[in-house]
């Protein structure tokens, strides 16, 4: 039995455990429900704390940083309007597997015996609990100190195992109630024999195939696989992409890719690797519409191997309980080390180099020219990670080198740009390149205002089209999707930061050289693009969304 000795306050138990699972930061938002919690993060510091001013950018930093550094971040907010407003957030973290620890303060034992509703309650007080259980993988109220580290590791080994978020709700009289330690984390055995069994079932798939290809999707980054997964890729020696979620994947071998896969929208090269392939192994991609949905020809999943979410699935079978990482160790142990080319395949189709060579004129920014100039910025004074809101500025990415890209590719919801950016340099201690467009930093972009008290110096490139552009080429015609000038750069200084507007390529090529060579500040570079002008991966993706939806309804 434990002695008063073994005790410390639950919180702290809590945040032990948080840093010992692999969370290096909380972002937050303090309340009443949540001030006795905050207290003993900052008395403690045994997790620094960021504080943001809007509950969505608290969900969208700890996401960023999750999946930055491949590992837990936490959110922490209060009870009722706290948590209910970062849900969204929360939501994107769950669809796109980003292990976030949301952990709510809530009211205390016999608060709500005395016959009037609390403020924050909605329906009833286990209201906040039930809307979490749709978007969490485990969740935990720590109301019983007794049972509470078992709970804490239990809800911690689901977020790193099936890296999605989890909820932990906090009621505030619990805080400093004396509790022993929490079970250090033991991951879930695998089985040896199984993932064996599957890799050579795998290889022997692929090595009958004649157009064998490889697809690499979110898990590989989530699950901190990328150095495995490029040697898995040089030594199948067989054509690899990643999907459009899983761009940025491998950015420390980029010669392993052909690219990226976006369908009729991308590379020709590419969609025909993968299309085309009569066996496709795919690695931890999530089967969405974004990732298929404007695909030239149906991926034929009766020849695809599908390994995701801790099962390998064949074309009428599968392995249950197979993690990602055990398949891709066992693939590596049936493979010679001396092969470089294992499966006598045809010599993968070389990447095409990133567009460069910016033209530094007098003339308007179209959207394809933020990548060039980006390039060029990366050639010339090193590649950053990147952030990016979900539009134009997204298809710009995909023009963009191989780096760290952290983006709502999949849930798609406007506004994580900037905390997402935030959370990653939190995280990391790299300095991010942030990519948004107006109406994404309207909803969130004011996060900014918080840079400079946290030590935070992000370089913002914001594509100003006064509009909703990406709904502006599904819809050209209407003027609801149309934005005002609010002219974003003249209210960074109030922020803190360093903003100034550019309308033309050479100002916009000075713009982000002065940015990479100010150390000291934060900066906002709004480059104005012509309403109506859209990148040519956009266009082209927007072009076989219509030409699939017609022919669907055909």
């Amino acid at each position: 039995m434990p002695t008063h000795i073994d005790q410390q306050p639950l919180a702290r138990r809590l945040l032990h455990a948080l840093k010992e699972y692999g969370a290096a930061e909380i972002f937050g938002i303090p309340g009443d429900f949540a001030l006795p919690f905050f207290k003993e993060i900052e008395a403690s510091n045994i997790l620094p704390l960021y504080t943001l001013s809007h509950e969505p950018g608290v969900g969208f930093a700890a996401d960023g940083a999750a999946r930055f550094r491949s590992n837990l971040s936490v959110a922490a907010i209060t009870y009722g309007a706290g948590g209910l407003n970062m849900i969204n957030a929360i939501a994107m973290a769950y669809s796109e597997k980003s292990p976030v620890v949301a952990i709510s303060g809530a009211p205390g034992a016999g608060e709500g015996d005395g016959g009037l509703a609390l403020h924050h309650q909605v329906k009833h007080l286990g209201s906040q609990l039930a809307i979490y259980r749709e978007i969490t993988i485990a969740q935990a109220v720590l109301d019983d100190p007794v049972t509470a580290p078992a709970e804490i590791a239990r809800v911690l080994t689901a977020a790193k195992e099936f890296s999605r978020p989890v909820y932990i709700e906090f009621p505030r009289d619990q805080v400093v109630a004396p509790a022993g330690p929490v079970p250090a984390f033991q991951p879930t055995p695998s089985n040896p024999e199984a993932a064996a069994a599957c890799a050579r079932e795998a290889l022997t798939r692929l090595r009958e195939a004649t157009r064998p290809a490889l697809l690499l999707g979110v898990e590989v980054r989530r699950y901190g696989l990328e150095a495995k997964v490029a040697e898995l890729a040089a030594r199948l020696s067989i054509p690899t992409a990643t999907s459009f979620m899983a761009q940025g994947v491998l950015s420390d071998a980029p010669e392993a890719l052909i690219g990226g896969y976006l369908g009729l929208a991308g590379d020709d090269a590419v969609r025909e690797a993968i299309e085309g392939a009569d066996t496709l192994l795919m690695l931890g991609v999530i089967l969405s519409d974004t990732n298929f949905g404007v695909s030239e020809r149906n991926i034929d999943h009766r020849h695809a191997i599908h390994a995701f979410d801790r099962e390998v699935r064949f074309a009428h079978h599968h392995y249950p309980q197979i993690s990602l990482e055990a398949l891709v160790d066992a693939l590596l142990a049936e493979l010679d080390q001396s092969q470089t080319n294992a499966l006598g395949a045809v010599a993968p189709t070389k990447r095409a180099p990133p567009p460069t060579g910016l033209q530094r004129d007098d003339q308007p920014i179209l959207p394809d020219d933020l990548a060039r100039a980006v390039n060029d910025l990366f050639e010339a004074r090193g590649k950053m990670p990147i952030a990016a809101d979900i539009g134009d500025c997204l298809f710009t990415a995909m023009d963009i080198a191989q780096t760290a890209l952290v983006a709502p590719a999949y849930y798609a919801t406007m506004g994580p740009g900037v905390p997402m950016g935030l959370g990653v340099e939190a995280a990391s201690g790299r300095r991010p390149l942030i990519l948004v467009g107006d109406g994404a930093f309207q909803m969130t972009g004011w996060e900014l205002g918080n840079a400079t008290r946290l030590g935070l110096k992000p370089i913002v490139l914001m594509l100003n089209n006064s509009a909703w552009g990406m709904l502006k080429v599904f819809q050209p015609e209407t003027s609801y999707n149309d934005l005002g000038d609010w002219r974003y750069a003249e209210m960074a200084a109030g922020m803190g930061g360093v903003g100034v507007r550019v309308s033309t390529r050479a100002e916009l090529w000075d713009a982000l050289i002065d940015a990479a060579d100010d150390t000291e500040n934060w900066r906002l570079i709004e480059a104005m693009v012509p309403r109506g002008n859209y990148s040519r991966t956009l266009t082209r993706f927007v072009e076989a969304v219509k030409r699939r939806s017609v022919l669907g309804q055909s």
